[in-house]
């Protein structure tokens, strides 16, 4: 009986093993696992209705379609891009303008660095259907508020049209590649504070504020890009490396009725960012936010329109650095709303329009993650938090006084909302690591769903073939005692008597998160082909990750890879002495930031670690840019140990396991200049290693069969050195 049996559970475990599907490179990078969505989600501000950009694959062309929030009927199809032979390439964006009448509609994007681009467009009268081109070529056009102008930017220049008389008007004439930028963001404000349109148009359409960037004297960086020419070109852009001059920074405030600019007279700086800036709701007063080069200083000044007078009305202070906000919202009567971590968490505020605190709206040892909006007639605030857990998001509700909250996300894990203008309905956006996003429609009484939009069941069934093992997600705790979160996938078969490799993935950096429990990603489904060839894959947020409050998020201050790194080894060790996992096979990778750890974990953890792939790292703070960096080292004059210690350039000798180094060589972000010197560093170390160097790729190595052949390289790696 025990042979019969024993014959019986070999089939079984054969079929299995042949009934479960095989996930490969080629289909995680051709689409085979992407989700469906609701592309281009909109909320109207006017009516209660939101658009949602559709595709047609049989005519090849889009549609945008209008819905009604309260029963998600489709109550028009404002433009279908088949009937318009000026859109025959597509839709890539569009704005409405204030009242919500016309359409401005971008395509033939051309990509700049991560943000900006220049793109043609086109105005769509929503009642005549009437489409007009307006602007080649051109970034950030911005519909002023009573609809009657575009402002814009042009080869550094702002403009704006007016749509009555048809008449361009150019408001700056010194723009200059490499010298002077006016109403668009340089590099680097670009990159780490994240906007490009730096101009705003005041309430009543009379003024616009535009912030001048004069990077004449900030150091160039050049690439090489060789393409299949006889000669490769060179681009070169002003990039401002840790410790070196920065542009210098100016406001603006442009009368369209005069045509004339004034000065804004911010007050006593010398070396500081406009971080943010716009209009407030009265139409003669603007705002800025103002940081002192080490980030750890933010005024908010509200300025006169007319006189130009500046005045600080609120300042936030911190040890380490603050973080700007996107969220800063004015009431009718220009009290506003704010978020700020000063209590040790991230959370929200009120303060009159003088400055003066109202109210701490939300509180505790949680974190908002995102702020939705405030109902005036309700008194009512929406937002995302992390109330229930660090890895998962909820959405709420909370009076303004800081009472009656109410939690109106229904699951867990990652929920996310778009609102109804009225505020009675919500559209939650829903996933899990076990359940594709799904769209829903629910009240925001209770948050109760009222109907399902958008699901993924087509996905999941899909999904179900390969018969994929879960993501599991627990505290890991070091011998240190810190408490990480953490995932770990298995293999479907696992069978804990055996020793299995483990391949660790981290991204480290700042205030960032991998451990959430979201759906799978394009990494995620690698990890999981990964499990199906018999490893364990593993990811610990270390220190100085982010949603566990301040004090966890910053203690990496000056330090930048030291404390980090630790956890990596010890999460190592731990894992390591687990019965099922084979020690001597712990490898580990990570990509930008990531690949600056991992590069760090195979020299300073060389007993520990076997292998590592490290892709577009950071080998040096000192090559990386002012504003990311010195907010969390300070100057490289300032704090030469800090960037010299962690530095893998420095470490070199101390190669012992399999390391892979890959690199793109037009990588605007983390130059190549930092694996150079790296390679440099191992070479004269007499170290083996291997390296990939994509020709022409930026930071994100994309492109083509690119990111097919990138990562099979690195799946050969793993096999062969693993």
């Amino acid at each position: 009986m025990k042979s019969i049996k024993f014959i019986t559970l070999f089939l079984l475990t054969g079929f299995l093993s042949v009934a479960q599907q095989k996930i490969s490179v080629e289909e995680i990078y051709t689409g085979v696992f992407r989700t469906k969505a609701m592309d281009e989600l909109q909320s109207l501000k006017n009516t209660n209705q939101y658009t949602v950009l559709n595709s047609d694959r049989a005519t090849k062309s889009q549609q945008i379609d209008l819905f009604d929030f309260a029963t998600l009927q489709k109550v028009a199809t404002l433009i279908d891009t088949k009937n318009i032979p000026a859109l025959v390439d597509g839709i890539d964006s569009f704005t409405f303008s204030k009242d919500e009448k016309q359409i401005l509609i971008a395509n033939n994007t051309n990509p700049i660095f991560r943000h900006s681009f220049t793109a043609d467009y086109y105005l769509y009268n929503i009642a005549t259907k009437e489409i007009t081109k307006l602007l080649d070529q051109v970034q950030e056009p911005t519909f002023s508020p009573d609809g009657t102008k575009i402002g814009y930017a042009k080869a550094n220049n702002l403009f704006f049209l007016d749509l009555i008389t048809k008449k361009t008007t150019q408001i700056t004439a010194d723009g200059k590649k490499n010298s002077i930028i006016n109403g668009i963001t340089d590099w680097v404000y670009e990159e780490e504070f994240a906007f490009v349109r730096a101009f705003d148009w005041s309430a009543d359409s009379k003024k616009m504020a535009f912030i001048r960037f004069d990077e004449s004297e900030v150091a160039e960086f050049s690439m090489n890009i060789f393409k299949k020419d006889l000669y490769p070109t060179v681009e070169t852009f002003k990039y401002p490396k840790a410790g070196e001059k920065n542009a210098t920074v100016s406001l603006f405030v442009y009368d369209i009725t005069s045509s004339t600019s004034k000065a804004i007279n911010l007050g006593n700086y010398s070396d500081f960012y406009i971080a943010r800036m716009k209009w407030t709701n009265d139409a003669n007063v603007l705002c800025a936010q103002v940081l002192n080069r080490h980030q750890d200083n933010l005024d908010l000044i509200f300025i006169d329109g007319t006189t130009g007078i500046a005045k600080v009305i609120m300042n936030e202070k911190d040890a380490a650095y603050v973080d700007v906000t996107d969220n800063l919202t004015f009431l009718k009567d220009n009290s506003y709303i704010w978020t700020s971590e000063k209590d040790g968490y991230n959370h929200i505020y009120l303060y009159d329009k003088t400055g003066k605190l109202k109210n701490q709206v939300t509180k505790g040892n949680w974190e908002v993650t995102s702020y939705y909006g405030f109902d005036e007639k309700a008194k009512t605030v929406y937002f995302q938090s992390t109330e229930n857990g660090s890895t998962v998001r909820d959405v709420y509700k909370i009076s303004l006084d800081g009472k009656n909250k109410v939690k109106l996300s229904q699951q867990v894990g990652t929920n996310a909302a778009t609102f109804s203008p009225n505020f009675d309905y919500l559209i939650n956006t829903y996933s899990s690591a076990t359940t594709p996003p799904i769209y829903s429609l629910n009240n925001s009484k209770d948050g109760k769903q009222i109907k399902g939009i958008v699901d993924n069941t087509s996905l999941f069934e899909k999904v179900k073939k390969y018969n994929l093992p879960t993501k599991e997600f627990f505290e890991l705790t070091t011998d240190k005692g810190n408490k990480l979160n953490a995932w770990i996938i298995k293999p479907k078969d696992f069978d804990a008597s055996k020793k299995y490799p483990v391949f660790m993935y981290q991204y480290s950096g700042p205030g960032s998160q991998q451990v959430a429990n979201h759906w799978l990603d394009t990494n995620d489904m690698w990890f999981m082909m990964l499990s199906q060839q018999g490893y364990i894959t593993v990811c610990v947020d270390g220190r100085g990750t982010g949603f566990k409050g301040a004090e966890f998020k910053k203690i990496t201050q000056k330090k930048l890879g030291k404390y980090e790194v630790e956890d990596q080894i010890d999460a190592a060790k731990v894992i390591g002495n687990y019965s099922y996992v084979d020690k001597t096979r712990i490898g580990i990778f990570g990509w930008s930031y990531g690949g600056f750890m991992a590069s760090n974990c195979i020299l300073k953890g060389a007993d520990v670690f076997k292998m590592a792939i490290a892709v577009a790292p950071v080998t040096n703070w000192r090559f990386y840019d002012s504003i990311y960096t010195e907010r969390y080292m300070q100057t490289p004059q300032e704090n030469a140990s800090g960037y010299d210690t962690n530095s893998p350039i420095n470490f070199a000798e101390n190669l012992k396991g399999n390391f892979l180094l890959i690199h793109g060589t037009a990588d605007d972000n983390v130059h190549f200049q930092n694996s150079m010197q790296f390679i440099e560093a191992l070479v004269q170390a007499n170290k083996q290693f291997d390296w990939a160097i994509y020709p022409d790729k930026n930071h994100g190595i994309y492109g083509g069969k690119t990111r097919i052949q990138l990562f099979n390289k690195m799946t050969n790696f793993i096999k062969e050195k693993l």
